[in-house]
């Protein structure tokens, strides 16, 4: 096995082998096999799946073991860097930051007892917040592989 650094690995995952990288990451155990992901990706042939994921495995990122593949390594490159892995779910990191954001505005709305320039500044603030957060976890979300 040949040794690549990230730079070289961030420059040629990308296409096709990041959807195949993408479908090994969000796989549930970092499994996965030639056919399924030539279903799962809509590939014309099984020969084409093997032929990603032995790019991935030239990259040091995944094994083949007896014709199912393991992810070993994981990178964050691209728009990967945007997601944080949680189990076998890949979500946007802004889903915290406008989870928190719609909690914040939910509770303000809920306690908006009195008109008050605080009280109406908060609530405005709070919205934006979580509507800015909300369009950029969709921004993200639409640009995975």
């Amino acid at each position: 096995m040949s040794s690549i650094d990230e730079a070289e690995i961030v420059s040629k995952l990308k296409g096709n082998t990041l959807r195949t990288y993408w479908a090994l990451l969000s796989s549930e155990d970092g499994v996965v096999g030639v056919r399924e992901l030539q279903r799962e990706l809509g590939f014309s042939s099984p020969a084409l799946a093997a032929y990603h994921l032995n790019k991935l495995v030239d990259f040091n990122l995944a094994v083949n073991e007896r014709g199912d593949y393991r992810l070993v390594r994981e990178v964050k490159v691209g728009v990967l860097k945007q997601y944080i892995k949680l189990g076998s779910f890949l979500f946007p990191r802004h889903v915290l930051y406008a989870s928190m954001f719609t909690t914040f505005f939910l509770f303000i709305l809920i306690r908006f007892d009195e008109v008050s320039f605080y009280s109406v500044y908060a609530l405005v603030v709070s919205f934006l917040a979580t509507l800015v957060s909300w369009f950029e976890t969709i921004k993200v979300w639409q640009q995975k592989p």
